[in-house]
């Protein structure tokens, strides 16, 4: 199973497995060791990414969510309405489902599945880049699996993690996974036309996540009906110009 967060998940797919076994060694010294291998290695195919997403002008999203959020119809939205070259990778535990509704836009897909994994690595995301050959310039979203503990942790490489969140959820979300919040540059506050029918107060919850992590940017919108679509697209469009030009001076 997973040893960073006992989710099931083989340790193999970060090609690390803990030998210290020596006679006597704390259990719970070598449990935070193994953690802090597993992530010392995630990190290393981190920046090989974030270097080759670099060199290729690629502006890569890890948009995070608990199941339900509506992340992959917020992506099915955005890539309808973006207007730039653009690519998925599509992170789930068993099926293809979500891959497929992505593929009916004609964006390319790459799919991972995870099996009982809770998370995606930054591994599976540069072998997943390796045979999606993402066209340059343009933008990379890597949907994770439905879950904010464990890819809070996990450095994918990305430029931005973006966290949405649904009305439909307790606002005090931020605060119970406090650590992803505060790794998100972005939160998206999903399914603001239902807001009429759920108990869920918008400002309280913007003031959990800033609790959190005083500079998150906050977006409202719908994804059903498009309603606060067009600031997300501008959110993408300004931040992905700035990313391309600045890989264009460094390659200068």
């Amino acid at each position: 199973m997973c040893t960073y967060c006992g989710c099931g998940q083989p340790d193999a797919h970060l090609h690390h497995h803990s030998h210290d076994h020596e006679h006597g060694a704390d259990e719970g010294s070598r449990h935070i060791k193994i953690e802090m291998d597993i992530l010392s290695r995630n990190n290393a195919f981190a920046r090989a990414n974030r270097d080759y997403f670099a060199q290729q002008g690629i502006f890569a999203l890890n948009l995070v969510s608990s199941p339900g959020s509506g992340k992959t119809t917020l992506l099915v939205r955005t890539i309808e309405t973006l207007r730039l070259s653009a690519a998925v990778i599509e992170g789930d535990q068993q099926t293809s489902l979500d891959a497929e509704r992505i593929r009916q836009t004609g964006v390319p897909v790459q799919q991972i599945n995870t099996g009982k994994g809770c998370h995606l690595d930054a591994h599976m995301v540069g072998h997943a880049v390796e045979a999606l050959a993402p066209a340059a310039p343009g933008v990379l979203f890597i949907e994770n699996v439905g879950n904010l503990v464990c890819p809070a942790a996990f450095d994918l490489g990305e430029a931005h993690k973006v966290v949405i969140l649904s009305v439909t959820e307790g606002e005090d979300k931020p605060l119970k996974y406090a650590d992803m919040f505060h790794a998100a540059d972005l939160m998206i506050i999903n399914k603001i036309d239902l807001l009429p029918h759920v108990d869920f107060n918008v400002g309280r919850c913007i003031e959990y996540a800033r609790r959190i992590n005083p500079d998150i940017e906050v977006l409202q919108l719908s994804a059903t009906t498009g309603d606060g679509i067009e600031a997300w697209m501008e959110w993408i469009r300004t931040r992905a110009a700035a990313f391309v030009e600045t890989a264009q001076k460094a390659a200068g």
